[in-house]
């Protein structure tokens, strides 16, 4: 089932995500949920607090940069109660855009390496090092069941001067074509 994605404004976009167990209810059935949702709005990951749930989980298929980077070809990994151990490196910048900012691009400055502990699916355990470009999307996911967007990271001047495209994103005046929630307007896309 494709659930709506809650825009830029919403509450549980700014929770901190709890942890949780194996036996959450009707876990497998969200991670295929959060699947499909993500395919049909054509992303690449998405994380509980897009779907409104405020739980330590976020799922990447990052193949569609497979062309320009490899690496991603066959990365598709769901990560459960993931905690960054450390993030490593010489910061750098690329353009990232989000399910919650539609129409939105923007350069944002993250390390180059990253390691994380996260449980998958099945809830084995595990620790890895992430470098460069999944580094960065696991980073963009990871932010997210912290609590924080992309643009938080942006400096202050920079978020003033969007002010009024994050308000046009919360009362819903963009085009998107997938479900979403605004939370200014209550309403549904699609």
């Amino acid at each position: 089932m494709i659930l709506p994605i809650v825009a830029y404004g919403h509450p549980t976009l700014k929770k901190v995500g709890v942890d949780i167990e194996a036996d959450y209810p009707e876990l497998q059935t969200l991670i295929e949920n959060m699947w499909e949702t993500m395919y049909a709005a054509a992303g690449v990951g998405l994380a509980a607090p897009q779907v409104n749930k405020s739980i330590r989980l976020f799922v990447i298929d990052a193949s569609p940069f497979a062309e320009e980077h490899p690496v991603t070809k066959d990365f598709k990994k769901v990560f459960i109660n993931a905690h960054i151990v450390e993030e490593q490196g010489e910061a750098w910048t690329m353009g990232e855009g989000c399910l919650s900012l539609p129409g939105m691009n923007e350069e944002v400055t993250r390390k180059p390496s990253i390691t994380i502990r996260y449980l998958d699916e099945d809830f084995e355990p595990y620790e890895e090092t992430f470098d460069g470009i999944l580094a960065r999307i696991i980073q963009h996911e990871y932010d997210h069941i912290n609590g924080i967007l992309y643009v938080d990271r942006l400096p202050s001047l920079k978020r003033v001067l969007l002010k009024g495209k994050l308000r046009d994103i919360s009362e819903g005046k963009v085009d998107v074509d997938y479900r979403m929630t605004f939370p200014r307007t209550r309403k549904k896309v699609r």
